[in-house]
């Protein structure tokens, strides 16, 4: 009994001081306020795919990073810090257990044509209609901002303070049907919150700085 309790001791230190690391390491992610009068909710997908307007839960994660400290390849071409932002989203380690799962069931000759890899989710370029693990589908491109169906939408943008602005903007929602309350309640949004931040550390880490 003394050797399993004291097992249990470590695993319980283990557990808090991973919390803390993650709590640690995301500190410097911040969401900002999303209203109505954001573009997402203008968009002709919005529109197309909520058409009886149902309530959503809707949030913006933001990461700024001193442009000293982006990988310069990134910098010399508009379009390439957002492309390695979306890269670090998906072939990430934020991502890793979600594709796994994914892959596991629906990997298969029918979706070949998906991005299921982590080397070809870290070097595709996500033009329009590239398809992601079965679930996600890239809508619109441009050189700030690339659109997901069915996931989160990266956006990055310059600013001339010397920083990368990374944001992961979420917008959820039920497409079918008519709903009266939003599709998470208090407790998973918040842990949806906190993948977030998680994507958002693990695609800036891996993809975009030196």
């Amino acid at each position: 009994m003394g050797l399993i309790s004291r097992t249990l001791k470590v695993t319980a230190a283990g557990t808090v001081a991973s919390i803390g690391v993650f709590f640690g390491a995301t500190r410097n992610d911040v969401f900002q306020p999303m209203d109505t009068t954001d573009p997402i909710f203008q968009s002709p997908f919005f529109k197309k795919f909520n058409p009886n307007n149902n309530p959503t839960l809707h949030d913006v994660c933001v990461r700024r990073i001193e442009l000293s400290k982006i990988e310069p390849s990134l910098l010399e071409k508009k379009g390439k810090l957002v492309e390695a932002f979306c890269a670090g989203v998906w072939g990430g380690m934020g991502y890793m257990a979600q594709r796994a799962y994914l892959a596991r069931k629906y990997q298969g000759p029918e979706t070949a044509n998906n991005l299921w890899e982590r080397k070809d989710l870290l070097k595709n370029s996500y033009e329009v209609g590239t398809l992601i693990t079965d679930h996600f589908e890239v809508l619109e491109k441009t050189d700030e901002t690339i659109i997901v169906r069915c996931g989160d939408t990266p956006d990055t943008a310059m600013c001339e303070e010397g920083v990368a602005e990374f944001k992961l903007k979420s917008c959820f929602y039920q497409g079918e049907g008519k709903a009266e309350v939003s599709p998470m309640g208090p407790v998973l949004t918040w842990l949806h919150q906190q993948y977030t931040k998680l994507w958002l550390e693990t695609a800036i880490l891996k993809n975009c700085v030196k």
